[in-house]
């Protein structure tokens, strides 16, 4: 029934998807063995999830943030605390990672991550980027570039979409590498904050 969906263990998943368990070194994460209950959906899905997730054209330090803006954005808690762990291990510090919570962007980052963020903003709140943003990110991006942060930001607009719609529980592992950083508490009182305006 769809009130109510858990995570489906790799022991249930359909065979066509065995290629991806092995190439989450038999162990996917809670987001995808939600979505293993649509195989077909799962195998469609993952070269664009394998794309998105080092970035694409952008790298993975860029695609990490505009990642974090959308987990803001939807106050998506697993969305968020998965990638504080990808985050970090891709070079963030947390002190950059937090000030992804802030609403203005203007005097804490660079240019090009303000612009890259603030982008972010209004792909979610807007569905699309305005002529002076385009004009902006085109400073300081390739038109490949700005196409990825579009893509990038649908790709995870999709799962915090899925996430929030089942509530889906961080998975323990990543809860045990980021729980000193940051907590579910923290996180809604952050998303609280960014959204009262």
């Amino acid at each position: 029934m769809t009130d109510t969906l858990s995570p489906l263990s790799v022991s249930d998943w359909d065979p066509t998807l065995g290629a991806i368990a092995e190439d989450m070194g038999g162990m996917p994460i809670n987001v995808h063995k939600l979505m293993a209950h649509n195989p077909a959906l799962l195998k469609a899905w993952w070269s664009f999830r394998n794309h998105s997730v080092q970035g694409g054209t952008l790298g993975p330090r860029l695609g990490e943030l505009v990642i974090l803006r959308v987990g803001i954005q939807l106050a998506a808690w697993y969305e968020w605390g998965s990638h504080v762990d990808r985050s970090l291990r891709c070079g963030l510090s947390l002190d950059e990672i937090n000030r992804v919570l802030q609403r203005d962007v203007s005097t804490v980052w660079a240019k090009d991550e303000a612009a890259l963020l603030e982008a972010v903003d209004e792909l979610v709140e807007d569905h699309a980027l305005s002529r002076a943003m385009r004009l902006r990110l085109a400073e300081h991006f390739s038109v490949e570039q700005i196409l990825d942060i579009i893509a990038i930001h649908g790709m995870y607009v999709i799962l915090g979409c899925m996430i929030r719609s089942w509530g889906l529980e961080l998975d323990d592992a990543v809860n045990a590498r980021i729980e000193e950083h940051t907590t579910p508490e923290s996180f809604a009182a952050a998303a609280t904050a960014f959204h009262a305006r």
